[in-house]
């Protein structure tokens, strides 16, 4: 059994590198529109390497000059350093310029398409995941992606060049003393191969940290109001405080082993030329070398440290970018919400539930055989304890969620044939959980599709959601800044601009999710006579707590535990005496109590 898990080991590292290379050259293939800029930072850095090699050679040229003492040359040596610092000036502009041109479009193109496949996203990939860990990702973990492709390849190519002439340079010096400097090569590579698997998982870990960090933050400010009512300041507090502790032990862990790798590999460096040096400084070595050539070759190879220790550093970049970049690409490839429906046909309202069911992924049924047929201008309402299914029967109707058995049919079609936009351009709905948006009053009611409606509409729309009143006296009217999520608002003002966004959209088939649950009585019942007005010649499905907002449907379908109980007018429940009957008189006591 050892053995065969030994064996698999070498395996599973094999795939794990097979990978890794995958994943760096999807990314590096973003850079391919860059190539232009690409070929400006080879030349600046190849300029940049250039110089390092000329500090060696001009120290050479400068004291030779002075031992021969040629004045010609001594007057020239000014200038020569003045041209050395130009183009190495120049030289260092291309490569961070045109290297940082091409990070932060690469930054700005991934978070484009990042943010594109969340809008393309099922339902159930937000409620796998929290708002935190998704803010963290297009956020924090794009800035990452940059130092596995841009910086690190700036670094390559930049220290790369620069070691490549450098060992160009001394091996033509001295090949025979410089053969000893590559003695130390396999040990670097040992080393950088050990602190590449620890910096991947460590960054990994940290970037996940993050997200908790971001994900505590978005939860106390989006629930302000219940921390300070509930006193939950010092919760809040300390749940902070245990994930930003674990972001920052996390953190220095990495900083540990970066700080490790660099000096282990610079002492290698330092043995190695000390080495070099000893030999060198053996008479039967340096010969009739002049005192020059001897400095220069001392020097080169003394600038061989810098790139050297930057060249180890890029290790650390890489890792963290690659850990990065899995995490953005898991979201890139993520499948998309299905959408293989062609139809388009005339959206009249009629729905059909034949034996529908929807069972959630730890087995839990939803739904349960759900027969239901909804004529063309029909008013339903749906009541039912907490978790009878009511929502989830809505959610299926607008594919947020998938049924699994049975047909649902809308207007003569299977729903998965009809196309998917098309299908919820039909369909309008006001929720429980009103959603505005940091823009003006006008902005929000006629949000998305709607934003080429007129201000006549509108302001229609918004009489019949009695929203206008108090819209005008809000500071700019219908141009006031809502702020984040409408909170200067008060609760019945923020639903009744979601029910003239919803009235707006003039769909054939309404969803009322308690609609009317945020309002005062007064306010209730001139909704309501709207809502009256809204249902007219529309197929409507309400769902409701308050049975008194719904004694004039059509027809009322009781709900339990995921199936349908009773169905019925108001007058025909009462009488029938059942659940229905339970829960008005229920409500009713509880009205006349309060």
């Amino acid at each position: 059994m050892n053995k065969a898990k030994d064996a698999s080991q070498p395996n599973a590292s094999q795939s794990d590198a097979k990978s890794d290379l995958q994943v760096y050259f999807r990314l590096l293939s973003y850079l391919k529109v860059y190539w232009k800029a690409g070929i400006l930072v080879l030349i600046g850095f190849a300029i940049n390497a250039a110089t390092e090699v000329s500090i060696a050679q001009l120290i050479k040229y400068i004291i030779d000059a002075i031992n021969t003492a040629d004045q010609s040359a001594k007057n020239l040596f000014p200038v020569l350093v003045i041209l050395l610092f130009f183009f190495r000036g120049l030289g260092s502009f291309l490569g961070n310029y045109f290297s940082a041109l091409i990070s932060r479009n690469l930054v700005f193109t991934l978070r484009q398409q990042i943010f594109d496949k969340l809008l393309k996203l099922p339902t159930a990939y937000y409620l796998n995941n929290s708002s935190g860990h998704i803010t963290a990702k297009i956020i924090y973990n794009v800035e990452q992606v940059t130092a596995a492709s841009t910086e690190s390849l700036k670094t390559i190519v930049r220290d790369g060049l620069t070691v490549i002439l450098l060992l160009g340079y001394l091996f033509y010096m001295n090949w025979r003393l410089s053969l000893t400097i590559l003695i130390i090569a396999p040990l670097i590579a040992l080393v950088i191969r050990k602190a590449a698997k620890r910096m991947r998982r460590l960054s990994t870990q940290l970037q996940n940290s993050m997200g908790d960090v971001s994900h505590v933050v978005q939860e106390a400010v989006n629930g302000y109001s219940v921390v300070k009512s509930f006193g939950g300041q010092a919760y809040e507090k300390q749940r902070f405080h245990r994930y930003s502790l674990e972001n920052l032990k996390k953190g220095l862990k990495l900083v540990v082993v970066v700080s490790i790798n660099t000096p282990l590999v610079q002492l290698f460096m330092a043995i190695a030329m000390s080495i070099v040096i000893w030999i060198a400084l053996r008479p039967q070595i340096i010969g009739d070398t002049s005192a020059g050539e001897f400095v220069a070759y001392i020097t080169a190879a003394g600038l061989l440290s810098k790139p050297v220790k930057a060249l180890t550093d890029v290790n650390e970049k890489i890792q963290r970018g690659l850990a990065a970049t899995k995490s953005i690409f898991d979201v890139i490839d993520q499948a998309d919400e299905p959408n293989l429906g062609q139809f388009k046909p005339p959206m009249s309202g009629q729905i059909q539930f034949n034996q529908v069911g929807v069972t959630y992924p730890d087995g839990t049924k939803a739904l349960d055989q759900i027969n239901l047929q909804i004529e063309s201008g029909e008013t339903i309402a749906l009541v039912g304890r907490s978790g009878a299914g009511k929502s989830t029967l809505v959610n299926t109707l607008l594919r947020y969620q998938t049924h699994q058995e049975g047909q649902l049919i809308v207007d003569g079609h299977e729903i998965e044939d009809i196309e998917l936009n098309y299908l919820r351009h039909h369909i309008a709905m006001v929720n429980q959980q009103v959603i505005l948006f940091d823009r003006t009053v006008r902005e929000n009611i006629a949000y998305g599709e709607l934003a080429d409606a007129t201000e006549e509409q509108i302001i229609a729309a918004s009489k019949a959601a009695y929203a206008h009143d108090f819209i005008m006296e809000l500071p700019k009217g219908y141009d006031t800044n809502l702020g984040a999520n409408g909170l200067n608002l008060s609760g019945g003002q923020r639903q009744r601009l979601a029910i003239a966004r919803a009235m707006l959209k003039n769909a054939p088939i309404l969803i009322l999710d308690e609609a009317t649950s945020a309002l005062d009585n007064q306010s209730e019942h001139y909704i309501q006579q709207a809502l009256d007005q809204a249902m007219q010649g529309r197929t409507t499905i309400v769902i409701a707590h308050r049975l008194s907002t719904i004694e004039n449907a059509d027809r009322i379908v009781v709900m339990d535990h995921g199936q349908i109980i009773e169905v019925g007018n108001h007058q025909e429940l009462l009488d029938k005496q059942g659940e229905y009957a339970k829960l008005y008189q229920r409500q009713f006591h509880l009205d006349d109590e309060s």
